[in-house]
């Protein structure tokens, strides 16, 4: 049987370098082809790093569809030692069947201060689908929920794999921006749009757009405190919840405090086999009192089992460690 070679995505920023390669392997092995592959190493050829896997059975249309969806590699071949006689490697590209809901520019172009890589935000969507009790269900059947959704990254790759996006956020210009950019960036694409605000009383304001071709894939983005997440998504019942924590927190008490007040009423709208993720500088917070810190306040299953305890990866000289916890309603 061939092998499968696993193009590493590139970076555009070296800052990144490494972020693919550190992940990746974690990536294929808790998505839905992991099952299907045994040994895996790295390699290079012709000056390309690869992951390389011993298939243990034949892919088939779902298996590609997955390989597709994933975020830290690019390309996928099948590698075969020899042909005819003439040794190899002799690489057949696979073709995935993937193909984005929404451009996948929308999370690219849409430039703010404290924006997250775009590939690792999409790697933590995989994670948390990969997580759930809805692994096996397509993108298009998910709603993904980002309860400190800054200028709107997740919900933007979200949108792309097909799912259902909704985010909270406090900062009114962070929200509006955002807004204007999901209308203006519809218009330049020709996207259709359809679009619903609405002042919540005592809670702030929501948007709802409605993107693409009737029905179209559902963005919603509120501006409120994020502890009234239930209020100000009412109607939004998130699969999955994914968020970046803010980096640059020098102390402890800020995190704690807003994950104290949030992470209840986060964990409260999963339904059972729900997962959320979230990603956290642990350079001054470490993952044992995240652990400990999302025990205590939800009663959320915290991941531990390899290789989640092994998503910690470094992000430059500031961020030396960041980290990716993984929890599930029981």
């Amino acid at each position: 049987m061939p092998t499968l070679l696993a193009q590493i995505a590139p970076q555009r920023s070296t800052q990144y370098s490494s972020l693919a390669e550190d992940l990746a392997p974690h990536e294929l092995r808790l998505s839905p082809v992991g099952r299907k592959i045994g040994a895996l190493q790295p390699v290079t050829l012709g000056g390309q790093v690869y992951l390389q896997c011993e298939l243990r059975q034949d892919l088939d249309e779902r298996d590609r569809y997955e390989l597709g969806c994933l975020a830290m590699t690019s390309a996928f071949f099948l590698s075969y030692a020899e042909v005819g006689g003439v040794p190899g490697p002799f690489l057949q590209p696979i073709e995935t069947g993937f193909a984005p809901a929404l451009p996948a520019e929308m999370a690219i172009t849409r430039r703010y201060r404290g924006k997250t890589n775009e590939l690792f935000t999409h790697f933590l969507c995989n994670i948390a689908r990969f997580s759930s009790a809805f692994a096996g269900e397509p993108w298009s059947n998910l709603r993904v929920f980002d309860p400190l959704s800054g200028g709107g990254t997740t919900l933007f790759t979200a949108l792309m794999l097909g799912a259902e996006a909704a985010g909270v956020e406090q900062g009114d210009q962070d929200v509006k921006s955002t807004a204007a950019f999901v209308r203006q960036f519809a218009r330049e694409q020709r996207i259709r749009v359809k679009e619903k605000s609405e002042r919540l009383r005592k809670l702030g304001w929501r948007w709802t757009f409605e993107l693409g071709a009737a029905p179209g894939r559902r963005c919603v983005l509120a501006l409120g405190d994020t502890r009234d997440s239930a209020a100000l998504i009412a109607g939004f019942k998130p699969h999955l919840i994914v968020v970046d924590l803010p980096y640059g927190i020098q102390h402890s008490r800020p995190l704690i405090d807003l994950l104290g007040g949030g992470l209840p009423v986060w964990a409260s709208l999963l339904p059972v086999g729900g997962c959320l993720v979230m990603a956290w500088d642990a350079t001054r917070f470490s993952r044992g009192e995240m652990v400990r810190l999302v025990s205590a306040e939800t009663s959320l299953d915290v991941l531990e089992r390899s290789p989640y305890e092994a998503l910690a990866h470094r992000v430059d000289r500031v961020i030396k460690q960041r980290d990716v916890l993984v929890a599930r309603r029981k």
